[in-house]
């Protein structure tokens, strides 16, 4: 109960933070354009809380916190006081209704350049890219990589760390064509580029291994075995689990490491599982059910445990210290990344190139947020990046009802020296409202397949 109560929480806090940065954008904007606000509200539906601010703005928390929205003053919602019609924002310049829908998203890419910028002046540690091994018959083999080597760019990006590996190739799933690695040995100044052929890569998948469809593995401390953590009122924590604890077999099949005990703990739902664990230096057994649940339409068990998560060498990490202009650059550049990938994947998916089912919705998003708080407060400021910037990102589409709808009717607007006529306006806005809101139960139904 109290962690989930706790997933509630965090999941708030991070919607209102992120919803509230949009809609101020909006807010600030329309104020600077002499635009009359009569509503700021952060949620939809019944107001919870409600104030009247001393510039006749009222200030609402609603009680679906989805969303949010700015209401200002417009002839097409109702008549206006003939001394408020010159604040009016039907009245406005169409650069200046431009302004007003384009500084909600803008306001999201502040917010994430603001916190990455935060977050890269602390400084960034990352694992660096070194081939442990190559898979027979594989791309990397094709391509000649070859297990110490480094992968130091791809497809000309340099990628110092495993993230920046792994958002490279991100970038080129479900894409066909050649994809470049180019790889040193540590120490050496002799550069191998290789080149690999893909073919419309991990087309569909709904978890794609980027390295795995590479045939490389990264080298990393192997992840024992040890619990780290424990769900309240989970199978291991009522089966007498303790932090700390080394899986040593299950059923007496050995248990080297971590991802071994996932596999044989989600192929036995709701079956006993006798467990010879060590722990403060002497063995014992337990006995654990793991609980059965439904994921991607078949069952699994899971028993409420967390790894303890390796101790990394320093010989294994690159650490970054940034100064202020430079940790600002860096940020600015992370920002554009995200929200060139953000449309990327979008078009994709749209190509069927990118499965569908990745498409998350709030449920998905409360548990990431959870999940990053109990990781530490650096991960969860970093998801507050991620996630401003998806918000930012979806707004600018091109779909009537959102701000890149608003934008596309202001556009065309400001071409034909005129408003696009008031029932073409109005159907698009149909149009925009029925697939934002089909999208809306789409990832909602991709969260309750999924928990």
């Amino acid at each position: 109960m109290l962690d989930t109560l706790l997933t509630i929480f965090v999941a708030l806090a991070t919607f209102a933070i992120v919803v509230a940065f949009h809609e101020y954008g909006h807010f600030w904007m329309a104020r600077r354009a002499g635009v009359k606000v009569l509503r700021f509200s952060i949620g939809f539906g019944r107001p919870l809380f409600r104030w009247q601010g001393k510039d006749d703005t009222e200030y609402v928390i609603a009680a679906i916190p989805l969303g949010g929205y700015v209401r200002m003053a417009d002839e097409r919602d109702g008549e206006i006081a003939e001394e408020d019609l010159p604040r009016a924002h039907n009245r406005q310049s169409v650069s200046k209704r431009i302004a007003i829908a384009a500084a909600g998203p803008i306001a999201n890419f502040l917010l994430a350049i603001l916190v990455l910028w935060g977050l890269f002046l602390r400084g960034e540690v990352g694992i660096v890219p070194e081939i442990d091994t190559v898979a027979t018959n594989s791309l990397a083999e094709a391509a000649g990589l070859q297990a110490g080597q480094e992968i130091i760019a791809i497809d000309g990006r340099e990628t110092p760390t495993v993230a920046a590996v792994n958002f490279a190739l991100l970038e080129r799933l479900g894409d066909s064509g050649a994809l470049t690695l180019t790889a040193r040995y540590p120490g050496s100044d002799a550069v191998t580029e290789s080149e690999m052929r893909i073919s419309q890569w991990l087309k569909g998948e709904e978890e794609p291994d980027l390295l795995g469809a590479l045939g490389v593995t990264i080298r990393v401390p192997p992840v024992l075995p040890i619990v780290g953590g424990l769900t309240e009122d989970g199978a291991a924590a009522q089966a007498g689990f303790l932090e700390g604890d080394l899986i040593i077999s299950a059923d007496g099949v050995a248990i080297p490491q971590w991802v071994d005990w996932v596999t044989y703990v989600r192929a036995r739902p709701a079956q006993a599982i006798t467990v010879e664990l060590e722990r403060e230096g002497t063995r014992q057994n337990l006995s654990v059910t793991p609980a059965a649940s439904v994921s991607d339409g078949k069952l699994i068990g899971a028993v409420g445990m967390f790894v303890a998560v390796p101790v990394i060498p320093d010989v294994q990490q690159r650490f970054f210290d940034r100064g202020p202009v430079e940790a600002l650059v860096a940020s600015v550049k992370r920002t554009g990344d995200l929200v060139v990938f953000t449309f990327k994947s979008f078009i994709r998916m749209l190509q069927g190139l990118i499965s569908p089912n990745n498409l998350a919705g709030p449920i998905t998003i409360a548990k990431v947020a959870a999940s990053t708080a109990e990781a530490g407060w650096v991960a969860w400021f970093g998801f507050v990046a991620l996630l401003s910037v998806s918000l930012g990102a979806l707004n600018l589409l091109p779909i009537p009802v959102l701000d890149g709808g608003h934008l596309m009717f202001y556009g065309f607007e400001a071409i034909l020296g005129k408003p696009l006529p008031d029932r073409v306006q109005m159907a698009g806005y149909q149009v925009g409202l029925l697939l934002v809101l089909s999208l809306m139960v789409f990832a909602l139904y991709n969260d309750l397949s999924k928990f």
